[in-house]
């Protein structure tokens, strides 16, 4: 018999936040027509995924998580995603040959359309709007007309991640991610620093390693194609219902609507609808952890989430804040881990280090992404466990939204290409020096701590 799931009215009956208010009729009609829609993804792609975050939680890879902080449907283009492809290629391709560690690629895309506020309307001089929320809730227009919350967007949502991941698909399987395209995806940027040069010199050595294996009859086709997954916060309680689907091999239901979900920092409430929703799928799951959250808040969750504890299935994603990562992370990684429970660590930078300017231009500082980033290691470090993954926002775009890094960004520069309609990205040059001082601080921490020998096969969870 297929695995029940709560009924969407059961759902709204339980307490829910950062929800948008629709008309219910016409909320129901879109639900139904979603639920009439092929899946975006399938669920053997998410247990694959789910497998490759077992080895991350188990020291023998590391997971890349990186994209947009809010997708839009204007940026549904090919050379755009192609952009975003190419600078999470790149950063993986340093990583896995710096670090000598096999990297999961998950991209924040296909579904990060909609994004938590921390107030419902915005005011601009006498004008009092609701807040724009994510292109898949409203517009970013400051119009009553564009900020009008309108469910009919929810298929629009669906539409455009399913040509995102169309694309994507195309790209990795069809030659784009051929390691011989190595000085291909960096051909176009920007020229004269540090950062191009270190990785030109980084492709010349693979390129020369392939013509060796090559020589010797090595079959190559590993290095062609690359697992590519998606991911995006599991927010908008319609959406996430209406793609949930069950699988016709397992009878169990997974969320179709990307490979790998996370539930967000407001929304991790234990009794709450969107954990409800969520302990149902058999997707893995991200959780956000912010400064506040405790060790017993994190295992309060992640019960609720995972009771069999699915090998894979919990990635808890770090979110403290440069100033306050040594003092809270300690604590928190201590008590899981003292549970028995075994997670994947993911450091979020970003988020704990956003700031506004005089001028009005939210942005974060590269040095304190890279102190975050270092607290996190050196946390890691010092107990023991492994630091298995980042998850970034970022484009592949020459925007300047963050300031420092390889090119100095000033606040003068904010203005010249700041096109981000929530969150401050990493620029593509920024993201690169980024992976290359992660590299380094992986390559310090295997020469001190040898993984541990492979553990036993995990039981056959799903069937």
């Amino acid at each position: 018999m297929p695995e029940l799931i709560p009924s969407l009215t059961d759902l709204h009956a339980m307490p829910q936040v950062q929800q948008p208010h629709y008309d219910a009729a016409e909320a129901a009609r879109v639900v139904n027509e979603l639920r009439c829609l092929p899946p975006l993804v399938f669920a053997g792609e998410c247990d694959d995924l789910r497998e490759h975050i077992a080895q991350a939680v188990d020291g023998r890879a590391f997971i890349l998580q990186g994209g947009d902080c809010a997708e839009t449907f204007d940026g549904v283009q090919a050379n755009q995603i192609k952009a975003k492809l190419r600078v999470l290629l790149a950063m993986s391709v340093v990583l896995t040959y710096a670090a000598q560690v096999p990297v999961v690629k998950i991209g924040r895309l296909a579904g990060q359309y909609a994004k938590p506020r921390s107030k419902d309307t915005e005011t601009r001089g006498d004008v009092t709007l609701p807040a724009y929320r994510g292109d898949a809730v409203n517009g970013f227009a400051f119009t009553a007309e564009a900020r009008h919350h309108d469910p009919q967007r929810l298929i629009d949502m669906y539409n455009a991640s399913a040509a995102t991941l169309n694309l994507v698909r195309a790209f990795v399987k069809g030659g784009f991610a051929d390691l011989r395209q190595l000085h291909a995806w960096n051909a176009s940027f920007v020229k004269d620093s540090h950062v191009e040069d270190d990785y030109e010199r980084v492709a010349d050595e693979i390129q020369r390693a392939l013509g060796f294996m090559t020589a010797c009859g090595v079959d190559a086709d590993t290095m062609r194609t690359v697992d590519f997954y998606a991911s995006h916060e599991a927010l908008l309680l319609d959406y996430e219902y209406a793609m949930t689907r069950i699988d016709s091999r397992s009878a169990l239901p997974y969320d179709t609507s990307g490979h790998m979900v996370w539930i967000g920092e407001r929304t991790r409430q234990p009794d709450g609808a969107q954990v409800e929703l969520l302990s149902h799928v058999h997707n893995p799951l991200g959780i956000k952890l912010g400064p506040s959250a405790t060790a017993a808040d994190a295992l309060a969750i992640a019960d609720r989430l995972d009771p069999a504890r699915v090998p894979g299935r919990i990635t808890l994603i770090t979110r403290m804040g440069a100033e306050r990562v040594r003092d809270r992370l300690p604590a928190l990684v201590e008590g899981v881990e003292a549970s028995g429970r075994r997670v994947a660590w993911v450091c979020d930078p970003m988020h704990g280090n956003t700031f506004e300017t005089p001028k009005g231009f939210k942005t974060r500082e590269y040095a304190a992404v890279v102190a975050e980033l270092n607290g996190f290691f050196d946390v890691h470090e010092q107990l023991g466990t492994w630091p298995g993954g980042v998850h970034m926002e970022l484009t592949g775009d020459d925007v300047t939204e963050c300031l420092g890094g390889a090119f100095q960004l000033s606040e003068a520069d904010l203005a010249e290409r700041y096109e981000t309609t929530c969150d401050p990205r990493l620029n593509r040059n920024q993201s690169l020096e980024m992976a290359f001082m992660i590299a380094e601080r992986l390559n310090a921490y295997r020469a001190k701590y040898a993984p541990p020998e492979p553990p036993e096969p995990a039981p056959d969870w799903y069937g």
